[in-house]
C-alpha cells in the first residue's frame, strides 16, 4: 500500500515563462472564483516526467503593500492546497487521464486577511469543483 504524502515539491511549482503565458493569454484556459481566491487552470498533454499538477500562487501587490502579509496569504493557500490537491489527481487517474497534467494559477483578489481555515475551504472548493469539471 502505497502511502498518500500531503507535499507540494518543487517540480509541481510552474516556473515555466513560457508555460506561464500560455495559461492566461491562451484560449485553453478556463477560470473559477471563490472570492477572495480566482483558480485560471488549463489541462494539457503531459511531457515525459512531468509532474500531474502544477500550481502558482499570486499575490498583487495592489492589494498587501507589505510584502509580509503577501507571503503571509501565499503561505495559507499553498498549504491550502497542498492538504487538498489529490482530489484533482485522483479524478485524473479516475478518468484515466494519465498522459493529461492540469496547469493552475490561484489568484488574491481581497486586500484583507482572511482566517486558514476560510482560505482552506475556498481553495477546496474550487479544486472540488475542477475534478468535477475533468
Amino acid at each position: 500500500m502505497t502511502e498518500r504524502t500531503f507535499t507540494l515539491p518543487k517540480e509541481e511549482r510552474l516556473k515555466s515563462r513560457t508555460l506561464i503565458d500560455t495559461l492566461f493569454d491562451g484560449g485553453k484556459s478556463r477560470a473559477m472564483t471563490a472570492f477572495p481566491l480566482r483558480m485560471v487552470y488549463m489541462v494539457k498533454d503531459r511531457i515525459d516526467l512531468e509532474p500531474q499538477t502544477q500550481v502558482l500562487v499570486s499575490v498583487p501587490k495592489r492589494c498587501f503593500k507589505r510584502a509580509v502579509k503577501r507571503n503571509r496569504v501565499k503561505r495559507q493557500v499553498r498549504d491550502a492546497y497542498r492538504h487538498h490537491k489529490l482530489t484533482v489527481v485522483d479524478a485524473l487517474k479516475a478518468h484515466e487521464h494519465f498522459d493529461r497534467t492540469v496547469v493552475m494559477a490561484f489568484i488574491w483578489l481581497d486586500d484583507k486577511l482572511h482566517p486558514s481555515a476560510d482560505v482552506e475551504a475556498k481553495v477546496s472548493g474550487l479544486l472540488t469543483r475542477l475534478s468535477e469539471k475533468l
